[in-house]
């Protein structure tokens, strides 16, 4: 398509609720989905015991920093696109609609990757607390059913509703790393570390693996873009939501895991790998009490729960997306009337959840290792690799349409972003075993890869298929929101084929 052709517009079939989010509920989603309570208390304690390396703040700030000059071409980008499948859309127009159709498949299955995986870990965490609680023994897809069920009813309701739960949720397990962060602080046994801030160790063996652990926990920020049609002020709420929500994450996780690992004295790799989740509790239990242990444990999972909220929305918002433009069956681009949620697309996500969690437990498979651990790191990668694509389809998109935007945004910031990206894309694959655990070449180590792979090129094979059998629909790819306003006359349809023409 030439810069000088307006974009086409497709027939879309209905549309999610506008004005229903502002700065701070698109901000509660976003770092629900980054889950700080599970990253700090998860994530970072095997990212030590993994690695062997204590660098983790610092990792988190150059993360930070990488997505933050990422974000200033993609939040640019959705002051022109509004769409509730952000990268499908983004890709699609910035590099071409087979690759955001693969985009968005990839997509879908990185998301669910991390949706299915709090069911595992939920399950079998909470099944320890439980019996160590009210000596119950629960079996964890019991609990995870509970939760499964919470989730769906959640993702069929207004999305206000899912934003206040969310915030409560979130607010409380802020306060508590905040809390059991100081009290490391002030404990007897805190000396303050240098290694957690020791930035050349970024640049050592085992750093590709410390950036990817670090990138697990951002996971979510990048989804502010996904809420733009329902918020209030797009242009507005979606720039300051996305920075507020990076630079939070980095400060709370920075803040907290140097704590933890100045208090956990000299052998905190070998506590990490002993106690795993229970060292970011076990080391303030001293100035806090038993009693905040048990707090802790209890908004551990909460966390989780927020974490299945969160995700269950961004995953219902990109089968609405797909099925409301027909790439995929248009029941999925259909909302629950007076709520605007999308009803089928939320639905479809359950079913899904169910059946993971029904598979595992009939199969006897390992919810902990081989769902949450395995699943939360393969989405991790999947999103990754969607970012990096997205940043190319920013460069790629302003190289066409450079209206309305400066050099830094349009150019500077974008290639400087994929640079980056595609740096830590690379440290991540290379150092894949390290990530999962496991000796290279085993199953996870190439599974992972050729499943990301193979779903990526079936979306862009279905793309192409839409382009000779369907070409009305393959011509509305990626315009989301601004289509549904069209009028449904023959003259959109021709327009929308003239435009797709010209674009080939």
């Amino acid at each position: 398509m030439s810069s000088t052709t307006t974009p086409p517009q497709s027939q879309l079939s209905n549309a999610l609720a506008k004005d229903r989010l502002g700065v701070a509920a698109v901000v509660f989603f976003v770092m629900s989905a980054a889950a700080p309570l599970t990253v700090v208390a998860g994530v970072v304690p095997t990212g030590i015991a993994v690695t062997g390396l204590t660098s983790i703040s610092i990792a988190f700030i150059a993360v930070a920093i990488v997505l933050a000059i990422f974000a200033v071409g993609y939040v640019a980008m959705s002051r022109h696109i509004a769409n509730a499948g952000a990268f499908y859309a983004y890709i699609s127009q910035g590099i071409g609609r087979p690759f955001g159709v693969g985009g968005a498949w990839l997509a879908l299955l990185a998301y669910n990757c991390f949706q299915c995986a709090s069911y595992g870990g939920l399950g079998a965490i909470g099944s320890l607390y439980f019996k160590d609680w009210f000596d119950l023994d629960i079996k964890w897809w019991v609990l995870a059913l509970i939760c499964w069920a919470l989730t769906a009813i959640l993702g069929v309701r207004d999305v206000a509703v899912n934003g206040r739960v969310l915030a409560t949720l979130l607010v409380a397990e802020i306060l508590l790393v905040l809390v059991f962060s100081f009290a490391n602080v002030f404990s007897p046994n805190f000396h303050a570390s240098s290694a957690p801030i020791d930035a050349g160790s970024l640049v050592g063996a085992g750093a590709g693996a410390l950036l990817a652990m670090a990138i697990t926990g951002f996971v979510g920020f990048e989804q502010s873009v996904v809420f733009a049609e329902e918020s209030r002020d797009p242009r507005r709420t979606v720039s300051r939501a996305t920075y507020i929500a990076i630079a939070l994450i980095a400060v709370l996780y920075g803040f907290a895991s140097w704590s933890m690992i100045s208090a956990a004295g000299g052998n905190v790799v070998e506590r990490a790998g002993t106690e795993g989740p229970d060292l970011f509790f076990n080391v303030a239990s001293d100035q806090l009490g038993s009693a905040a242990v048990h707090l802790g444990h209890a908004l551990f999972l909460t966390s989780l729960i927020a974490a299945m909220i969160s995700f269950h929305n961004i995953i219902s918002r990109y089968t609405f997306s797909l099925g409301r433009e027909g790439v995929l069956p248009r029941m999925f681009g259909r909302t629950v009337p007076g709520t605007g949620a999308p009803k089928n697309g939320s639905l479809a996500q359950s079913v899904l959840g169910l059946i993971v969690i029904v598979i595992y437990a009939v199969a006897g498979w390992d919810p902990l290792v081989q769902l949450f651990f395995w699943g939360g790191t393969a989405g991790g990668i999947g999103v990754l690799l969607l970012i990096t694509v997205s940043s190319i389809a920013v460069i790629g998109y302003f190289a066409r349409h450079p209206e309305g935007e400066d050099f830094w945004h349009r150019i500077g910031a974008p290639v400087l972003g994929t640079i980056l990206l595609l740096v830590m894309s690379y440290l991540t694959l290379t150092n894949i075993a390290t990530l999962f655990g496991v000796e290279s070449g085993s199953g996870p180590t190439w599974v992972v890869p050729l499943a990301f792979g193979i779903v990526t090129l079936g979306g862009i094979l279905w793309a192409l298929v839409l382009r000779s059998s369907r070409p009305d629909v393959y011509a509305g790819i990626g315009l989301g929101a601004r289509s549904s306003t069209a009028g449904s006359g023959g003259g959109g349809f021709a327009a929308a084929l003239a435009g797709d023409r010209e674009a080939k």
